[in-house]
């Protein structure tokens, strides 16, 4: 199992970054649910605009994993969190590819860090809508680059069907299934599969 050190420092130093890019003073106000007062349905789910992350995710099924896995590293107020944020979110499916037993050692209490790592590298500070990663692409040669709330980085690119494809430091690849789902305090994609930074060295 790989092991990641400065994980502590690092979900500090986000709450940091949080407030240097906020820039709505109350995510669910009525000013927010007339701007972002939309319903959209995931997964056979409604995920109200006005809801933060934490909210909308846990109304379905598809994603119980991740709540779970967020509520388990102590992250579940960093993602209700006003933000903005833009996160990346795995389904049940995309933890199910993990290999035989990697996500119960993540879980548990010795490996806390390690889960917040893992977690905050799904996420990047402000609000980034596939328009936005495809604009970086294309004025980057076809490779854009994104720094994570992990500090960590996130490569995406465009592959021959038109997908946004992520690609994580060890270049392992997760396609945005399902984007741009507004959210009172960010923006969710859906992605097909875990990304994992490489560890931190010591």
């Amino acid at each position: 199992m790989k092991k990641w050190v400065g994980v502590i420092i690092l979900v500090l130093s986000s709450a940091v970054v949080f407030s240097q890019t906020t820039t709505l003073t109350n995510p669910v106000n009525d000013t927010v649910k007339a701007k972002w007062g939309k319903i959209k349905v995931v997964d056979g789910v409604k995920m109200v605009s006005s809801n933060d992350i934490i909210e909308n995710i846990t109304q379905s099924q598809e994603y119980s994993t991740l709540v779970s896995v967020i509520a388990d590293a102590g992250l579940t107020e960093t993602f209700k969190s006003k933000g903005p944020i833009t996160v990346f979110a795995p389904t049940n499916k995309a933890f199910e590819k993990l290999p035989a037993g990697e996500l119960d050692t993540l879980i548990k209490p010795n490996h806390k860090d390690d889960l917040s790592y893992l977690l905050t590298y799904h996420a990047i500070a402000g609000r980034l809508t596939a328009h936005d990663i495809e604009k970086k692409i294309n004025a980057n040669n076809g490779e854009a680059t994104f720094i994570t709330i992990a500090g960590s980085k996130l490569t995406a690119k465009i592959d021959g069907n038109r997908n946004i494809v992520l690609i994580d430091e060890n270049g392992g690849q997760s396609i945005i299934s399902k984007f741009d789902i507004q959210q009172s305090n960010g923006i969710l994609h859906i992605v097909t599969s875990v990304l994992f930074p490489k560890p931190k060295a010591m």
